[in-house]
């Protein structure tokens, strides 16, 4: 657990109830001067301000243990026992310093909240000030579909929205929309091959992994859905778009593009294909990551760098090169841009140097009436590397779709 300093406050008269003790209430009032009393020798008050987010107490429970009177000094020790995504819980005690008694027993849950008042990931300067996260407790689901079981976050009630992740990565890439997009079903699956889903030996293909999806929101019950997706995410979406036009309500299309590949984007597929067998998965990795990771990404947050590493590793030979090979082998998507005609939103990092802000441009301006936005300081990976950016983005398109 994190500790944060440690605070003495002095009880005043007016805090005190009609027979001299310290009012409940008060107590409340002294644990949140100390977490502020806290904040201003540490990052400073206006830390929060700062990273574009502000905290908002959504739980407290007390235990008032002993009672405190004017002229106490109590000393008020906080920790950090959980840290999420978008919300930490705080352990207050406070003691008298004069004989170490503990009058009170605390725990607040705050939760990062953007401009609008909405949830949103801590950003990466609070998470570290906060402490390591808390490991997860959530299960994911599992689905069978044609032999092959498929791991699936579902979190939420009301309209869904599915996200389908890239290569190398799997669903945890998404871990900061599926926290911020509360008022969602967020729906997240590893594809075939990737994460925690089943690794078979063949069966990739992009309608392989549509028709995948479309098993997952069958076994789920849903019938209509947002699909948001990266990279070879946005290939899938096309494919679904082709073959299930109508389980499709809207479309985030996210650092990707609609053509197929080159005569040398096949031979780079087939160099990391053979990559993939000798020596391995990770060097195909390593290959990769100065392309999919922006420059200031790369320089400044290594947790997400261990995190790109985290997902490559959870991907077996068999994943990866039927991924490559059904990338290589894909459709050109370009002439059916102009016949999609749900609401689009195409989302773009400012440093992406695999899909770059030009491609993304054109494909906004191929699809009709498709909204742009591009994320700075991200490369390919823009919901990891920006996740405040990218969330409000997807989030801003869906309030607008309600």
């Amino acid at each position: 657990m994190t500790a944060l300093p440690t605070i003495e406050l002095t009880v005043f008269p007016d805090e005190c109830d009609a027979f001299g003790h310290l009012n409940h209430a008060a107590v409340i009032a002294l644990l949140e001067r100390a977490r502020w009393e806290g904040l201003s020798r540490g990052p400073g008050m206006d830390f929060f301000r700062r990273n574009g987010i502000a905290p908002v107490v959504r739980k407290v429970t007390a235990d008032y243990r002993a009672p405190a009177y004017p002229g106490d000094v109590l000393r008020i020790e906080t920790t950090v026992v959980h840290r999420g995504v978008t919300s930490w819980t705080l352990r207050h005690t406070a003691k008298r310093a004069a004989d170490d008694a503990v009058i009170a027993e605390a725990e607040v849950v705050l939760v990062s909240v953007d401009g609008a008042g909405r949830p949103a990931p801590l950003p990466d300067d609070v998470a570290r000030f906060l402490g390591p996260r808390t490991p997860s407790t959530h299960e994911a689901r599992r689905v069978s579909v044609d032999g092959v079981e498929l791991a699936v976050d579902v979190r939420g009630e009301g309209a869904p929205i599915l996200f389908v992740h890239g290569f190398p990565f799997d669903r945890t890439m998404w871990r900061h929309q599926v926290a911020a997009l509360s008022r969602w079903k967020r729906i997240a699956p590893d594809l075939r091959g990737a994460g925690d889903s089943g690794q078979p030996e063949g069966g990739y293909s992009m309608a392989r992994y549509a028709d995948d999806l479309i098993g997952v929101l069958d076994a789920l019950g849903v019938r209509r859905t947002v699909v948001c997706g990266l990279s070879m995410g946005g290939y899938i979406i096309f494919e679904l778009l082709r073959r299930y036009r109508d389980r499709v309500t809207a479309v985030v299309l996210c650092d990707t593009r609609a053509e197929a590949d080159s005569a040398d984007g096949r031979r780079n597929r087939d160099e990391l294909i053979a990559l993939a067998k000798d020596p391995g998965p990770a060097a195909v990795a390593e290959r990769l990551l100065p392309r999919l990771i922006g420059r200031v990404t790369l320089a400044e947050q290594p947790e997400v760098v261990k995190h790109y590493r985290e997902m490559a590793a959870r991907i077996s030979s068999a994943g990866m090169i039927g991924a490559l090979r059904a990338m290589r082998d894909r459709p050109d998507s370009t002439s059916d841009l102009g016949q999609i005609n749900v609401p689009a939103l195409i989302v773009v990092g400012g440093e992406d140097q695999v899909t770059p802000p030009s491609v993304a441009r054109e494909l906004s301006k191929a699809i009709p009436g498709a909204e742009l936005a591009t994320i700075p300081a991200a490369g390919h990976l823009a919901p990891l590397e920006q996740p405040l950016a990218t969330s409000r983005a997807i989030a801003d398109f869906l309030e607008r779709l309600s």
